[in-house]
């Protein structure tokens, strides 16, 4: 197995085992690590590798010493993919496993695929644009099952991610500055 590959396949055991334990017993007194630590500790763990990949790879590839550059069509121009696309892969093979999902929402997405879908990720955008320290949190039915949901500020920590945005044809908001909300990142665990 690859080297690199082992950080990742580690922290997705450790978040399932996680899962497991606060989720599969429905949150009861004995679940085990209740689901709102679960949720903050997927969160940690999205959110570090992200602001990493926005900074250290992106800014300092792109901006710094312009050897390439983050693109949407990344594949076609042999660029960097954006920070959001790296979170929305990253998103779509967690749910290959079935246990817990996240995504990266905005009421001002570029990609309207990233729009909120629910009253829960309206409510959780609105509720983080006026609160940008807090996390809102709900248990919701999704599809006849129930999940515990936590929906946390996505805050622009790069001049990547503000430049980029601001300056982008279809961008709906253009006047993003460092450390705004720019949208959410929505954290869902089973419960049953």
């Amino acid at each position: 197995m690859n080297d690199r590959a082992m950080p990742w396949r580690w922290t997705c055991g450790v978040v399932a085992l996680l899962c497991g334990v606060a989720c599969a017993r429905g949150g009861g007194a004995n679940a085990g690590v209740p689901p709102e630590k679960v949720a903050d500790f997927v969160h940690a763990v999205i959110a570090a590798d992200r602001a990493t990949y926005a900074e250290e790879v992106v800014h300092r590839l792109q901006d710094v010493e312009k050897v390439v550059r983050a693109t949407e069509q990344f594949r076609e121009e042999k660029g960097l993919p954006l920070p959001s696309q790296m979170l929305r892969m990253g998103a779509q093979r967690a749910a290959k496993s079935g246990g817990f999902r996240y995504a990266l929402i905005s009421a001002w997405a570029i990609n309207k695929a990233n729009m909120p879908r629910t009253d829960f990720e309206t409510r959780g955008l609105a509720a983080v644009a006026q609160a940008p320290d807090a996390v809102y949190r709900s248990t919701e039915e999704v599809g006849g099952k129930r999940y515990f949901m936590s929906l946390y500020p996505d805050v622009a920590v790069s001049e990547a991610c503000v430049s980029c945005h601001n300056g982008h044809a279809e961008s709906p908001r253009k006047d993003f500055k460092l450390n705004d909300v720019m949208g959410g990142v929505v954290v869902a665990l089973p419960l049953e």
